[in-house]
């Protein structure tokens, strides 16, 4: 090996070996440094960071477990909302259906009463007309009897005994 003497320069492939210790030394200082203060701080960090990420996806599947639970609870709420308006619907139906059918009931009550009243109406106009024919059946027939007859059946009350019992005759002989 070369050695350098004093005053001799220097080998530019020889470390000088000062220099090699204050080296060794500074890097040991700086390793030491590293290790002791900055090594559990980036490894404090990194957990953190790990634990924030393994959070992060614990916390991700919580809410989607509870967003899934969510779901089935709308879907179920949603079923008997639907279930709930198709009764609504079906008891809305018969509610209609009775109330035509009370209408329906009602019209034709109204219908019938109104046709028991027209009958009514009619059979008494029949009576009154009925009783005004015989009436001037009765005089008429007073008046033509008395042409033929020659005599005046002037009294009344056997006038109108004669034309009752000629009438009576004639609607049981109609009956017949």
């Amino acid at each position: 090996m070369y050695v350098a003497a004093e005053g001799v320069e220097h080998h530019p492939l020889v470390p000088i070996w000062q220099e090699l210790v204050i080296g060794t030394i500074a890097f040991a200082l700086l390793c030491f440094v590293l290790l002791k203060f900055v090594m559990p701080r980036m490894e404090a960090m990194y957990q953190a960071r790990v634990d924030a990420i393994e959070g992060g996806l614990k916390r991700a599947e919580a809410a989607q477990a509870e967003a899934n639970q969510l779901l089935e609870q709308y879907r179920a709420q949603l079923a008997e909302v639907r279930t709930e308006a198709a009764r609504i619907r079906d008891d809305a139906r018969a509610d209609a259906e009775s109330i035509r059918t009370e209408i329906l009931a009602k019209a034709r009550e109204e219908s019938d009463r109104i046709i028991a009243a027209g009958r009514d109406s009619l059979a008494v106009e029949r009576q009154t007309i009925v009783r005004e024919l015989r009436a001037e059946v009765g005089g008429l027939a007073v008046d033509l009897a008395s042409r033929i007859v020659g005599e005046s059946l002037a009294d009344e009350a056997r006038r109108k005994g004669t034309v009752e019992r000629f009438l009576t005759d004639l609607e049981s002989a109609g009956a017949r």
